[in-house]
């Protein structure tokens, strides 16, 4: 886990080593451990090191090929580099380091851009070809690692993350309208190549990008949709148990501590007891925010029913003081707005690990294959509509009912069965703070209400969240891990559990108004039953309702959404937005969310565009 950067001139200049520095330093938080500059011909790359595996000097980038003709940056973990090395080593290769990098480079120097099939694990790496002045990059297949880049007349560059782009820039950066919009009306980011900045694109998960001269071309390596329709699915949840314990088997290769994310949910819960049973790892640290028995998002409850099985737990407990006195750091850290503070909760669990381990695991992915949002059974309900299931269609809603005695299921299944324009025309109608001619200007051009909520079925309502909306969690994942230097790992994301999982009949995901039906099953014996029948879903939430409230806070809100800022960029409508905050503070609403939109996106501006 690491820092890259680097710039190509595309006019055939010789590169500068500075800007290169520069880049290095603004990401140097990435890799505190070493760092490495190359620099020849038109070619410049920039390495900050986070020591996972062989921590000896041998580690080292930018990496050479034993021949010299490649030379590597790479950000992430190729997690079957062992037995890659081997099956290279019978080929003639030989290797005189244990990082998974020299692996990286010998698959290269074999397979050619064919040597990604044969990765299992999550990057973002470029890699020049000397002989040919040639540069090859890629990222993995879900976009667990980032990769941004800017594109000039007369060079391209690109980084681990957007500041570092940034600084190359001639004047002030500019924002990108379209992605506000998306951002404010339907609460994603990251659903195309687009960020929050006009300048600055980003390589999409499972995309490689290739130099030859001044040509530049992005295209893709790797369709998650035609894997999944040339695979099988679990027929049952012993086969799914058995690669899910494989997958997080290999997710432990690692030369540094690991400890894992413990929100108390399924997922993460779920990891921790496969640790413990299969693994006995009884060491194991474990870091939760908790915010005390009745306030929302605490699920203290849950994650104490390991208590009795592990010594090493660890707590934080943000507040509304806490996220006062990070506000301007953690808007710098993600250096785009983000939707919720949700992330902040994470935020607060990766500075808490900090120190005591290097790495961690978590459940992210998990609701997207396996349908773990409410919202996916309005996709399971419309499925069955299509196929003329009826009978089944009223027996899952009376279960769905039963279960949760909740009507986001059955909303988002009239919402989901509505025109592409009417579902965008309801969100814009439920946020009445919009600027009518922002509104106008954008609602037609998103791509979210057709492709993300346009599935025509649970498996395609699925495929599309990993297409268009996991992206962002992952995103926001790797900024927070990567601001105190921790490697976070992903196992519900390794790529034959996905596809094998996605292939899977939808009566295994969903169930007689339960979700993620095939885990459950497989973690029977393993799981803490009250965890394994869980109903309700949290996640890293937060009682950000409450924090919004509070006197300070009043201040900060009310300073900003008062500002002439806030009011001449023409977006959101100051008087209702204030309008709007005055309920939530005599509890008349809850508009906490909206809030937070507001405040980040304002704060976003007054950073990085102003």
């Amino acid at each position: 886990m690491c820092g890259i950067c680097g710039i190509i001139n595309l006019d055939n200049t010789p590169a500068n080593q500075e800007p290169i520095r520069k880049m290095m330093k603004i990401q140097k938080h990435r890799g505190p451990d070493d760092e490495g500059l190359f620099v020849e011909d038109n070619v410049g790359l920039g390495f900050v090191r986070l020591s996972i595996l062989d921590l000896s000097p041998a580690g080292h980038q930018p990496m050479f090929s034993d021949d010299k003709r490649y030379v590597v940056v790479f950000n992430g973990e190729i997690f079957n580099y062992i037995e890659l090395k081997d099956e290279l080593k019978v080929k003639g290769y030989k290797f005189h380091t244990g990082t998974d990098t020299e692996v990286l480079l010998a698959a290269y120097k074999h397979w050619g851009e064919d040597c990604l099939q044969h990765f299992n694990g999550m990057w973002a790496f470029a890699i020049f070809d000397r002989q040919l002045n040639t540069v090859f990059a890629a990222r993995d297949r879900y976009g667990i690692k980032p990769f941004y880049y800017l594109l000039a007349k007369e060079f391209i560059a690109f980084a681990s993350e957007i500041p570092p782009l940034l600084c190359l820039l001639p004047g002030k950066p500019t924002a990108d309208n379209q992605s506000i919009f998306d951002y404010l009306v339907f609460n994603r980011t990251d659903q195309t190549d687009r960020t929050f900045f006009n300048e600055v694109k980003k390589l999409q998960h499972g995309m490689s990008l290739s130099i030859h001269g001044s040509e530049v071309k992005v295209k893709e390596w790797y369709n998650l949709r035609k894997k999944v329709a040339a695979t099988s699915g679990f027929s049952n949840a012993i086969e799914y148990r058995e690669l899910f314990k494989d997958a997080i088997k290999v997710h432990l290769r690692s030369d540094v501590p690991v400890g894992v994310c413990l929100s108390g949910g399924l997922d993460s819960s779920s990891i921790v007891s496969v640790l413990i049973k299969e693994f006995q790892a009884k060491d194991l640290n474990t870091f939760s925010a908790v915010y005390g028995s009745g306030h929302f998002g605490d699920e203290s409850a849950f994650i104490k029913e390991y208590s009795a099985e592990l010594n090493n737990m660890f707590y934080t407990t943000p507040d509304a003081l806490t996220l006062e006195q990070d506000l301007s750091e953690f808007c710098k850290v993600h250096a785009e707005p983000i939707p919720s503070t949700s992330p902040y909760a994470q935020y607060r669990v990766m500075k808490l690990a900090q120190g005591k381990v290097v790495v961690t695991l978590d459940g992210q992915g998990a609701d997207e294959e396996l349908a773990g949002y409410h919202y996916f059974f309005g996709f399971y309900f419309k499925e069955l509509l299509s196929h003329g299931k009826i009978s089944k269609l009223l027996r899952e809603i009376f279960y769905y009912m039963y279960n949760h005695h909740s009507l986001i299921g059955i909303k988002s299944f009239f919402y989901f069965l509505l025109p592409k324009y009417t579902r965008t025309q309801v969100r814009v109608n439920e946020n009445s703070y919009l600027n009518e001619n922002f509104i106008n200007k954008f609602k037609r051009s998103n791509s979210i209400a057709g492709y993300l909520y346009g599935s025509k079925s649970l498996t395609d309502a699925l495929l599309d969240h990993f297409e268009y909306k996991l992206e962002h969690l992952l995103k926001w994942e790797d900024r927070n891990s990567m601001k105190f230097s921790l490697e976070s790992r992903v196992p519900f994301l390794d790529f034959r559990l996905v596809e094998k999982t996605l292939a899977t009949s939808s009566d295994l995901k969903l169930n007689k108004g339960m979700t993620k039906h095939i885990l459950r099953e497989a973690m029977k014996d393993i799981l803490p039953e009250r965890i394994r029948l869980r109903r309700d879903k949290i996640g890293f939430g937060t009682p950000q309702d409450e924090w919004f409230r509070e006197p300070n806070w009043q201040t900060i809100i009310k300073r900003i959404i008062c500002s002439e800022s806030f009011k001449s960029r023409q977006i959101i409508n100051a008087s209702v937005a204030q309008e709007l905050y005055n309920q939530h503070l005599s509890g008349r609403k809850n508009v906490a969310k909206e809030i937070w939109k507001w405040i980040n996106l304002e704060l976003w501006f007054q950073e990085f565009i102003d």
